[in-house]
């Protein structure tokens, strides 16, 4: 099965791509949804951040988030530790999750935020960035998550920049609200197919 890292910024519309992807018949799995769901639901995942950071950072039996990113802000010991244990048990999820797709398609996506930062470019055969242009990242961002273009800007530097995915990457679509995402998601299958025939 060819796996396909779908990744980009903030903003920069890897979702509408993820999407195109299904209509065309690709299962994608979203690596932030599962991973949200899996700092409640995996035990492994539990034990280890409660080992940790103390008992406190889960109550009534979920992740206490804001604790969490109390704890982890601007600490990068702290931060590399909790994606040294949230990572690898999404890395599994995807990987089991694949072993169901397989015999749905002979291609699936992984959708990443932070395919590069976690690794993820080391599991997949092609990576697909969608690139938009900066303010219009901010200003879709800040209507989708009504917050100020401020905190958007610093999401945005936190994360590894659009230049460097894109000068990694091995194929970029273009979301700037000109060029046609369709026509665009159609030539990458088509770069797809060539790209592992």
């Amino acid at each position: 099965m060819i796996k396909i890292g779908i990744t980009g910024g903030i903003g920069s519309g890897k979702s509408v791509i993820s999407e195109l992807l299904r209509l065309f018949g690709i299962p994608v799995f979203i690596a932030d949804d599962e991973s949200k769901q899996l700092l409640d639901s995996s035990m492994a995942i539990r034990e280890s951040l409660t080992s940790l950071f103390g008992k406190d950072i889960y109550f009534d039996g979920f992740l206490d988030r804001r604790l969490l990113a109390s704890k982890i802000f601007g600490n990068e010991e702290l931060l590399k530790k909790v994606n040294g244990i949230v990572h690898p048990v999404v890395r599994q999820k995807f990987f089991d999750w694949i072993e169901c797709e397989k015999q749905v398609s002979d291609y699936c996506g992984i959708e990443s935020a932070i395919l590069y930062e976690s690794h993820f470019e080391n599991t997949v055969d092609c990576v697909l960035m969608v690139y938009a242009p900066l303010e219009l990242r901010i200003r879709r961002t800040v209507a989708r998550d009504k917050t100020s273009s401020e905190a958007v800007v610093r999401r945005i530097s936190s994360q590894m920049s659009d230049e460097d995915k894109r000068a990694r990457a091995d194929y970029v679509i273009l979301n700037d609200d000109v060029h046609s995402l369709i026509a665009q998601t159609n030539n990458f299958l088509t770069f797809l197919h060539s790209f592992h025939s």
